[in-house]
């Protein structure tokens, strides 16, 4: 594939496949110094009105290419869509592969569920059927760190409140879970953006769609599925 900044990235085969949304833009998570200095020289060039907030979003994408780094994400989207009053709401979509060595990864998801997590958007874990089989869903509002200058006379990082929502997909053939996760500040468009997750968990599959489709038994697919997937934003 070409990644963000047109530079060809040799990527290993993958376990699974999966679809990005309508809206969203994959990124790269190991960029290089002369990719990120091409992208500087751009956000430099756009209009004084424009150049504000892309800096804030290239920034964003620095800190959070380091987080996902240190934990082995396999890929990552940034999707921005305008909000009820036409302002851009930002998210951010994470796919990961989290090894469960020596257990059946659907007997322990299942045991959370059954162990007095709850159920329902308020910090449970729910169960919703998927092409792929039985996913799990966890949803929670919290407080974290968020990019820019904390207010003046707070001590530490500066703090923002984000919408977290999590499906955790066994994969029991490499005793391992898929887990697509999506985060975003605009907390009042949970609603629209747990459709986007389970959108994206619907289109997770273990059986490459092109391979499919050549042998007649499946759809006509890309391999990332992204023309499936569409996103409640428009």
């Amino acid at each position: 594939m070409n990644d963000l900044f047109g530079t060809a990235v040799a990527e290993p085969e993958p376990a699974f496949w999966y679809g990005i949304p309508h809206g969203y833009r994959r990124l790269d998570l190991h960029p290089t110094p002369e990719g990120l200095e091409e992208v500087a020289r751009q956000i430099g060039e756009l209009p004084e009105e424009a150049r504000d907030r892309a800096v804030q979003v290239f920034r964003l994408y620095a800190v959070v290419v380091t987080m996902l780094q240190r934990q082995h994400v396999l890929g990552w989207a940034l999707g921005m869509h305008p909000d009820d009053s036409g302002t851009p709401a930002l998210s951010v979509l994470t796919v990961s592969s989290v090894p469960m060595p020596g257990v059946n990864p659907k007997a322990v998801l299942a045991k959370m569920l059954a162990g007095g997590a709850g159920t329902g958007p308020d910090g449970g874990v729910l169960p919703v059927e998927l092409p792929s089989g039985t996913g799990f869903l966890m949803e929670q509002v919290r407080k974290t760190t968020a990019p820019g200058a904390p207010p003046e006379g707070q001590e530490g990082p500066r703090q923002g409140t984000v919408w977290q929502g999590t499906v955790a997909i066994p994969d029991t053939a490499s005793s391992s879970a898929v887990v697509v996760q999506l985060v975003t500040a605009s907390v009042e468009l949970a609603d629209d953006y747990r459709g986007v997750l389970l959108g994206v968990a619907r289109t997770v599959t273990f059986t490459d769609p092109a391979a499919a489709a050549r042998h007649g038994s499946g759809p006509g697919a890309s391999g990332s599925g992204a023309e499936e997937t569409r996103s409640p934003f428009g």
